[in-house]
């Protein structure tokens, strides 16, 4: 006899995102110190869940003398969120924008430096869609694009080969991070 899972009732699925977990400290410092690399002055979170990452972003915001902008529908979240962030003496850096993140996105002005898209995974297209187009063209401090004709060689040999899964983080003036998956099966 085969078993299946049933579906939880209504009632439970209309409070299953108060069971969602914000990312680790580990995600949190690598967000904190991708932002402050970079230089990002405008900081978009789009999902501020209860505040945790929010808390990681606008510290880093305070050191670049940026802003973050964050996205939710859920009032008491945000509301917590801004209570956290007022006892980490973070508050005055963040913006919150309440409603439907595709609304929010749309109606932003270009010129997005850093974002953290951590919504349900349905809309993760639609929002990219949407805050693309405003994302900025970051320079580093010499005034010149971050890749140089060299490393730009080297980083399309890299990822042209198909078990290596390869990224550019803006740290310092970048570092190829390169993970090798030959063998590890991806589901």
């Amino acid at each position: 006899m085969m078993r299946t899972r049933e579906m939880p009732p209504a009632e439970a699925l209309k409070n299953i995102d108060e069971l969602l977990l914000a990312v680790g400290p580990a995600t949190g410092q690598l967000m904190n110190t991708l932002i402050k690399e970079s230089k990002a002055q405008t900081i978009l979170e789009i999902g501020t869940l209860h505040g945790y990452c929010t808390v990681w972003l606008a510290e880093a915001a305070r050191a670049t003398g940026g802003k973050v902008i964050t996205l939710d529908v859920h009032a008491g979240k945000q509301e917590y969120a801004r209570k956290e962030l007022s006892k980490a003496g973070l508050a005055s850096l963040v913006e919150f924008k309440l409603g439907d993140a595709r609304e929010s996105i749309a109606s932003l002005q270009p010129s997005i430096d850093f974002v953290l898209l951590d919504l349900w995974k349905d809309l993760y297209i639609t929002c990219f869609d949407l805050f693309y187009p405003k994302l900025s063209l970051r320079r580093d401090d010499r005034g010149g694009q971050f890749s140089r004709k060299e490393a730009e060689e080297y980083r399309k040999h890299v990822r042209a080969k198909p078990d290596l899964q390869s990224m550019l983080l803006p740290v310092g003036s970048g570092i190829e991070v390169s993970r090798c998956t030959r063998g590890l099966e991806f589901k």
